[in-house]
């Protein structure tokens, strides 16, 4: 018998038991849909992750407060007011850090924004103008403020595309937003950066750090304070230099006892990326747990068969078919289960990554070697799971065979 004939063979034996055969099919494409669409998640998540991170800008390290302490309750980073503006004025003096090219400290809170009869509540942000640069924001409209603006505690205010949108600005160079009863004069819109799964960049509004102090906080501590380094290769020159001063300034002598945190861009990443592969390889591990009742589900089914089928096989050893020929058209038959299920999960984990989407708040990826590899897998599937069925129906005896009915 030619591999034609072992082919058509093995096709017709699956159309002749259409129920039976689509339900196998089911287990195969269910976890091949759910690999697929596992593994989407995960990278997507990780480039939104990385899409993040790299908007804060380029060779960034980030100094937050360290954590403060009452009685046996203990706050996280950044609970502590350790930082002040003189730190950033500190750490941007170019003879004590060379290799920091760029500061830029913030303060941050919540306010409702007013311009007419609209108001929105966003994000108030006070920096300096280097915010702009160190960030790697661009303003769209109108201008940045400037370090006249900073000494002078000019209420003047920057928006996001959508904050702006949001209060009805769509000419919004020179209108009037209120902030917490304070006027300010709009200046600029920034361009847009887009938001990901947690965070609009593009809702904000940012104002001279002195003037947020003043007039929004009346504190003089600070909530973070960005560090732009020269160069990729100067981050560790930068995060030492960093460090050093800050110890001085708030004269720390062990480093153990440091009242700041200070993290770097890379490990912000590597944390994020970690977090996400472990996610990834965790849900991969559940739906590899579906292919493997997918192909028991074949082993069931082909077993079935072969009983079914005893006479039939018989016959064909009785006119000369050898084990090898009635081996083969088990297993072309478990392979073509094992494709079909492939075919129609890889089909399905496709349009999901199109569909799911809009209903959840996280993208999805679409990776085509996932997508081939899976199919492969399928396939695989059938064939070692048809092993079995295929080498009992080639051991079947001729006579045995024939006389079992």
């Amino acid at each position: 018998m030619s591999w034609l004939d072992t082919v058509r063979s093995g096709l017709e034996a699956i159309a002749s038991h259409r129920l039976r055969s689509s339900l196998t099919v089911l287990g195969i494409l269910i976890g091949i849909a759910a690999v697929i669409l596992t593994v989407g998640l995960g990278e997507g998540a990780t480039a939104s992750v990385n899409s993040a991170i790299s908007a804060l800008g380029t060779n960034l390290l980030i100094v937050q407060p360290g954590s403060s302490s009452t009685g046996l309750v203990r706050g996280g980073f950044g609970s502590l007011s350790s930082l002040t503006y003189q730190d950033a004025q500190a750490l941007a003096n170019k003879v004590d850090c060379p290799d920091i090219a760029a500061v830029a400290p913030q303060v941050s809170t919540v306010g409702t924004l007013v311009a007419g009869n609209q108001n929105w509540t966003t994000s108030v942000y006070g920096s300096t103008p280097s915010w702009l640069s160190v960030r790697g924001r661009s303003v769209q409209v109108g201008t940045f403020f400037t370090q006249a603006d900073l000494a002078h505690d000019a209420n003047v205010v920057v928006l996001g595309q959508t904050t702006a949108q949001e209060l009805g600005l769509f000419s919004p160079i020179g209108q009037t937003v209120d902030i917490g009863n304070i006027p300010f004069s709009v200046i600029g819109v920034l361009s847009s950066a887009g938001s990901s799964s947690s965070t609009n960049e593009d809702d904000m509004a940012v104002v001279p750090i002195t003037t947020a102090q003043d007039e929004l906080l009346g504190s003089s501590s600070v909530n973070t304070i960005y560090l732009e380094a020269a160069s990729r290769s100067t981050m560790g020159a930068a995060y030492e230099e960093a460090t050093d001063e800050l110890l001085a300034l708030h004269g720390i002598t062990n480093p153990v006892d440091a009242d700041f945190n200070i993290t770097t861009q890379s490990s912000l990443l590597q944390t994020a990326t970690s977090v996400d592969h472990t996610l990834t390889v965790l849900l991969a591990g559940i739906a590899a747990i579906s292919l493997l009742v997918g192909g028991i589900g074949v082993m069931n089914i082909m077993l079935v068969s072969v009983t079914e089928r005893v006479r039939e096989i018989g016959l064909r050893k009785a006119l000369g078919a050898t084990p090898r020929v009635i081996r083969r058209q088990f297993l072309v038959e478990a392979s073509a289960l094992g494709l079909a299920g492939g075919l129609a999960g890889a089909a399905l984990g496709i349009a999901g990554t199109f569909v799911l989407p809009h209903f959840i708040s996280n993208h999805i990826s679409l990776s085509g070697s996932a997508t081939a590899g899976a199919v492969v897998v399928a396939v695989a599937i059938g064939v070692v799971f048809g092993v079995y069925p295929a080498s009992r129906a080639a051991r079947l005896a001729p006579i045995e065979a024939l006389r079992s009915e």
